[in-house]
């Protein structure tokens, strides 16, 4: 497996949570505090920490300690598991153009045939 596919499956296996995909969503907006993620999807601060964890070890999150107080981690997205998410959904999409293309192609062209051999009886 590429370096690239496994990339792209971290990125799949930390947003197959939907605890998770909110943290993305509310992320996309801003950066934020994690106790303020917890309080906004109204769960548990130990699970909160978990969901970045997993966030975080798969490269969706990055965390960052303000100067003022180096207790606090806000929480960015990074912007490269996404991009490479997107590449690969652009090319299994296209993928699948082509291959509806040439079955529709095949389909047509098997009617055809079918169409003169079957009027002859």
């Amino acid at each position: 497996m590429s370096a690239s596919a496994a990339a792209i499956d971290r990125t799949l296996a930390a947003l197959a949570d939907p605890y998770r995909r909110r943290t993305v969503e509310l992320l996309r907006q801003r950066p934020r505090a994690a106790g303020e993620l917890a309080r906004l999807m109204d769960i548990s601060p130990p699970a909160m920490s978990r969901h970045l964890k997993t966030l975080r070890q798969s490269g969706v999150v990055e965390e960052t300690h303000p100067a003022f107080d180096a207790r606090v981690r806000i929480y960015a997205l990074r912007p490269e598991p996404m991009i490479h998410l997107i590449r690969w959904l652009e090319e299994t999409e296209r993928m699948w153009g082509e291959q509806l293309a040439a079955f529709k192609a095949h389909v047509e062209a098997s009617d055809g045939e079918g169409g003169r051999s079957g009027q002859g009886g």
